[in-house]
């Protein structure tokens, strides 16, 4: 349970370092490289990745998750 956890807390964080490095690349380049399509690309890959984790995880019951009644 603990590493399920770890592994969605380092996926966010390499989230947020892409984000910011695809916000560099757009204010450094002068728009003939191609490098901030890369990294928004990668993270979109990572979001699905952490998507698919927390689902999985839920699924399975590793993190339990609160149902309400209706």
């Amino acid at each position: 349970m603990l590493l399920v956890k770890l592994l969605i807390v380092v996926l966010l964080l390499a989230i947020v370092v892409s984000l910011f490095s695809g916000l560099f690349f757009l204010v450094k380049d002068d728009g003939s490289k191609k490098r901030t399509v890369k990294a928004l690309t990668f993270r979109i890959g990572l979001s699905v990745l952490a998507i698919i984790v927390i689902v999985i995880a839920g699924l399975t019951g590793v993190i339990p998750i609160k149902q309400t009644p209706f």
